[in-house]
């Protein structure tokens, strides 16, 4: 299937009711294939596409930012003629389902460890800097020092191609001030020993977010999928 320009990869697991997963920033849909699973067990039809640059879709032709990504989704939607439809997202893909949620209809909207919250920082604006310099000049002890100091906990080193400069875009996108303006019901879904986006962000997310739930998942972190698949699963049917 292509999608604005992108050959997508999707994933479709069971038959039933649709709920749609966007998975996270170097992820893709394999990673969501156990929560799905059970997810698809209890009678739910669950669609997880390779977001483009990731998994086995292709990366998109131009510089993309949060709002090209839920053009994408949009029209990913449409081409599969989905409605009514539940819409889970985590982490990259929580921050790009509150767009979405933003623009078009979903029957309710499901945040695990969402990046929602992207507040400027020395580190970031070193990044951003820093790679602009490393794409013109290729200074390699100097860029070996940066990914190990610089870096070391983004995903920028990994990115390839068009996706660096993706990812620089992405980041640098804050919707916090989005979260006051959902209108569907939401529930947030967090592990409490999150490093990658601390658990007091979901609280701030239900203090902005009206119609909203919070569900606390003791001693997991952010990669709820993989670690607490079933567990991850049994706090969503809990709520659909």
């Amino acid at each position: 299937m292509i999608v604005k320009g992108v050959k997508v990869n999707y994933l479709v697991l069971g038959e039933g009711r649709p709920l749609l997963i966007l998975h996270g920033w170097g992820s893709k849909s394999d990673n969501w294939r156990k929560a799905g699973g059970f997810l698809a067990k209890k009678g739910f039809k669950v669609i997880i596409p390779d977001l483009p640059g990731f998994g086995k879709s292709s990366s998109p032709s131009g510089v993309w930012n949060l709002d090209d990504y839920a053009d994408f989704v949009k029209e990913f939607v449409k081409a599969l003629k989905l409605e009514n439809f539940y819409l889970l997202g985590h982490s990259f893909g929580g921050a790009l389902a509150v767009k979405y949620s933003l623009r078009s209809s979903v029957k309710k909207l499901f945040l695990v460890s969402a990046a929602c919250f992207r507040k400027s920082s020395f580190r970031k604006k070193t990044l951003y800097v820093l790679a602009k310099t490393f794409k013109i000049f290729s200074f390699l002890l100097l860029k070996k020092a940066f990914y190990r100091f610089i870096v070391r906990r983004s995903d920028y080193p990994y990115a390839k191609g068009t996706m660096k400069q993706i990812y620089l875009e992405v980041i640098k996108e804050d919707i916090s001030n989005d979260l006051s303006l959902v209108q569907v019901p939401c529930v947030i879904i967090w592990g409490d020993k999150d490093k990658i986006t601390p658990v007091v962000q979901a609280h701030l997310i239900k203090s902005k977010v009206k119609n909203s739930k919070i569900e606390i998942l003791s001693g997991f972190g952010h990669d709820l999928n993989l670690k607490a698949p079933e567990q991850l699963s049994k706090l969503v049917l809990k709520h659909l």
